[in-house]
């Protein structure tokens, strides 16, 4: 049986809406959790993300890495050795995606066969 969504004041709606903003500004877009579930087997390197994630550009890849680093969800290491050697790994606070990352997964699967059945 489903849930029934229980009407919300203006007040909290407004919260929850705000707080949905604030989520989707960070993971949101076409790249950013792709790029978090390809990083959490932890020290990955940049072209091994390029060749994992298919159809991101270098340059794409590269700025969300940024963003996803600014906002605490990855670490970048430098290793200094020759060549110089870039990793990036999960941080601690990315493991709080876990129960979202696990409900889109879920919902992209059953959407999939939704449409499979109705194809």
């Amino acid at each position: 049986m489903e849930k029934v969504l229980e009407p919300l004041s203006k007040l909290e709606c407004n919260r929850k809406l705000t707080a949905v903003g604030d989520a989707l500004y960070v993971i949101g877009g076409k790249w950013k959790l792709r790029i978090i579930i390809a990083i959490k087997e932890g020290n990955i390197r940049f072209n091994e993300l390029q060749r994992t994630i298919e159809g991101i550009s270098a340059k794409v890849l590269s700025n969300e890495l940024k963003d996803l680093e600014l906002n605490g969800l990855i670490k970048r290491t430098v290793h200094n050795q020759t060549p110089v050697v870039v990793t990036y790994e999960p941080t601690e606070y990315s493991h709080t995606l876990k129960d979202v990352l696990q409900a889109l997964s879920e919902w992209g699967e059953m959407h999939r066969e939704k449409l499979r059945k109705e194809g």
